[in-house]
């Protein structure tokens, strides 16, 4: 059975694109990718980097982020208001109740700063992301 990768991303879909483009590259249609979008315009461009399927919205977000196997995304889809608004308290409460693995970028525009975390370009923390820490998951869920 393929394990459900769920991306969820905001705005324009950018980081989650970045993200979804490079677990194809290397896992191919091993793994089931599943984008949901605070937005439709942000699930649109995930869907076009390669997802097998995408929702938008606080229910979509709400009633897949329970039926997958690992959650990847800014650190900001936990936050209620985040994301100019659109990350709402119910959406960020389905992803941090999930019990789903997750994955988190520290990227975020609100007024906050995660001490200890290194900055690095984005594409180097994505790396990262799929070919140390996704790999675990996908190897031990």
């Amino acid at each position: 059975m393929k394990k459900r990768i769920c991306v969820i991303d905001g705005q324009g879909g950018s980081i989650g694109s970045t993200i979804i483009k490079c677990i194809r590259t290397m896992f191919g249609e091993r793994i089931e990718l599943v984008a949901l979008g605070t937005n439709a315009i942000a699930a649109s461009q995930m869907l076009r980097a390669g997802a097998n399927k995408c929702g938008s919205g606080e229910n979509a977000i709400c009633r897949t982020s329970v039926h997958v196997d690992c959650i990847i995304g800014p650190v900001s889809i936990t936050w209620a208001n985040a994301m100019l608004g659109e990350v709402t308290p119910r959406m960020a409460a389905s992803v941090t109740s999930s019990p789903a693995f997750k994955l988190l970028l520290p990227f975020f525009q609100e007024n906050s700063k995660i001490i200890g975390v290194v900055f690095e370009p984005l594409p180097h923390l994505v790396q990262n992301l799929v070919q140390k820490h996704l790999t675990e998951v996908i190897d031990h869920v």
